[in-house]
């Protein structure tokens, strides 16, 4: 159990009223105690997962497989245990002064349950099965089930894949939920309901279920006007999956900038908190930042910086994105079409080269010099001009879910010769990573979605200027920075203020809540146009290999993948 990055300003308060967001990522959760009246943050405080991501074995030992990702949900309340109260402490706020309290998630992260809530997985028969667990996002173990399904629906003629991009990912519900149904049929007999853990979480504030229409929409094949896929699709699946909605999901869906409800006297002993506060109904960690760097309207374009990458951007009709991982409509602000990109190895790439090919001399400069390791290369890398190194890589360790979206996808290096230096490995890694966001904001872009300004958030964005100049240089695209560290809980905070509804001194929508209370830096990254030539050549290269190895011209990454399995 470790907690850190506490930061907290006291200060007299005249009658302020305060929110709380809740950030509940891969790694960590954290609370932010946000003052309603203009925003800023007072307290904020973390709690790595004592669990964190369980992706080799389960708690006593049973091994998984290939691509699984698992957690805990004794995290989860261990996070709303200890960082509500220690903000509420440090800050000296009265827990009547709390107004509201909101809570993203990342997503699809799915859990079987009993009627009452409870875990399956904390039931003494089902704690050795793998499946009885929480499914994290990066859970890649179902792809098998996602291609059978994207199959089935291309065949049929489902009208809901174009919604997607033309496939349903690995990541989402179904497919987690069908694995379960394929390798662990007690435990879907046994789950009363399977729901994200950002609903589930909720459940645990107030004592009551309400499922948002973000996850369903984006993660869960739903739509506003057409509801779930009908029963025949899901028989196709398998016969027994035919009432798979009605019998283990919901169609009782509240949009995001609701009231879910308010915190039980359970919650109030847990957390701290007054009973009957407002509770907002759940949100996706991405898809709930983009009002807490201000943006309420179409063509700005915000890209979530952190272990992986969100890229979200309104619309105001309903477009076909190859690729996108989703547009639903009210599913980030109400009144526009939300959608959804991604890329699923941005700062994990960086640190699988760190911890995996780093040479001794580089770690022993930065225990010499005081500095982070991060910093040693970002140095060496500033010093290399666009294209001096002659590499290429491109950015699928670990798969790629947009435009391609295909887990089965690999990483890859093309140019090394017996010269190449560790940081121009690191620059090339980096060059990827900002390819790959230019792959999707001109796909996005060509298909009658606009993106013409970049916003950033997260922990690339924060601390490393060098690679948003960078991205800035790719994508030849200014590029503003949220002027919140804490941008997810920042944006749960706010809607929180909006659940508490300006009755209680909170805001009766979000686009008023985003209008006081978010916020960017005044620094903006400019494109370099001597860079940008460069950089627009070597695009031209990576797009060749984007295509050629990632559109089925040569699939020898997943026979290599396929190898891999069979000797495992």
């Amino acid at each position: 159990m470790v907690m850190k990055h506490i930061m907290a300003r006291k200060k007299k308060r005249i009658m302020s009223k305060y929110v709380i967001g809740i950030d509940f990522g891969t790694l960590s959760g954290r609370s932010v105690l946000i003052n309603v009246e203009n925003g800023n943050e007072i307290a904020t405080d973390v709690l790595d997962y004592p669990h964190g991501v369980i992706d080799s074995e389960l708690p006593g030992g049973i091994k998984l497989g290939v691509d699984w990702a698992l957690q805990h949900p004794d995290d989860y309340i261990l996070v709303l245990k200890k960082t509500i109260p220690a903000i509420l402490s440090m800050s000296g706020v009265k827990a009547d002064d709390v107004i509201g309290v909101g809570i993203d998630f990342t997503a699809c992260t799915v859990l079987p349950v009993k009627r009452d809530g409870s875990p399956l997985c904390k039931i003494s028969e089902f704690s050795k099965e793998p499946n009885a667990w929480i499914k994290l996002w990066k859970h890649h173990a179902a792809q098998p089930e996602a291609n059978k399904l994207n199959e089935i629906a291309e065949k049929q003629g489902q009208k809901f894949l174009r919604r997607y991009g033309g496939k349903i990912s690995s990541e989402w519900m179904v497919p987690k939920i069908w694995q379960t149904f394929n390798e662990a049929p007690c435990v879907y007999q046994a789950a009363d309901r399977f729901i994200e853990a950002a609903d589930w979480v909720i459940w645990q504030l107030t004592g009551v279920e309400r499922r948002n229409t973000c996850t369903a929409g984006y993660k869960a094949i739903w739509h506003k006007h057409d509801g779930y896929p009908d029963k025949d699709f899901f028989a196709s699946l398998n016969p027994a999956l035919r009432d798979l909605v009605s019998s283990k999901l919901s169609t009782d869906l509240y949009p995001v900038g609701t009231k879910a409800g308010e915190i039980s006297a359970a919650a109030a002993k847990l957390t701290g908190l007054k009973e009957g506060t407002a509770v907002a109904v759940a949100n996706v960690d991405a898809h709930v930042s983009v009002p807490a760097v201000g943006i309420t309207g179409p063509g700005k374009m915000l890209m979530i910086m952190g272990t992986s990458t969100c890229h979200m951007v309104l619309g105001e009709n309903e477009k076909t994105v190859p690729g996108m991982c989703g547009v639903v409509e009210d599913g980030i602000i109400e009144g526009y079409f939300g959608y959804e990109a991604g890329q699923s190895c941005v700062g994990d790439h960086f640190q699988w080269f760190v911890e995996k090919a780093t040479p001794p001399e580089y770690f022993n400069e930065a225990k010499k010099r005081g500095l982070d390791i991060h910093q040693i290369f970002t140095e060496k890398a500033e010093q290399l001009k666009p294209g001096e190194s002659g590499l290429l890589a491109l950015d699928w360790w670990n798969g790629n879910r947009s435009v391609l979206v295909d887990v089965d996808l690999t990483g890859m290096i093309l140019g090394m010769t017996l010269s190449t230096k560790p940081e121009e490995i690191y620059l090339a890694l980096i060059e990827s990573t900002a390819y790959g966001t230019r792959m999707i904001i001109d796909t996005f872009h060509e298909n009658g979605v606009p993106v013409n300004e970049l916003y950033a958030a997260g922990g690339i964005a924060e601390k490393n200027p060098f690679i948003m100049q960078l991205y800035a240089d790719i994508t030849n695209r200014e590029i503003r920075i949220s002027g919140s560290p804490q941008a997810p809980a920042l944006g749960s905070a706010m809607f929180g203020a909006v659940a508490a509804s300006s009755e209680r001194g909170g805001y009766d929508n979000i686009v008023d809540a985003a209008r006081v209370m978010g916020k960017v830096k005044d620094i903006v990254y400019k494109p370099s146009p001597d860079k940008v030539k460069i950089y627009n050549s070597l695009y031209k290269e990576y797009k060749i290999l984007h295509d050629y190895f990632g559109r089925g011209d040569n699939d020898v990454m997943k026979r290599l993948k396929k190898i891999k399995k069979e000797v495992k």
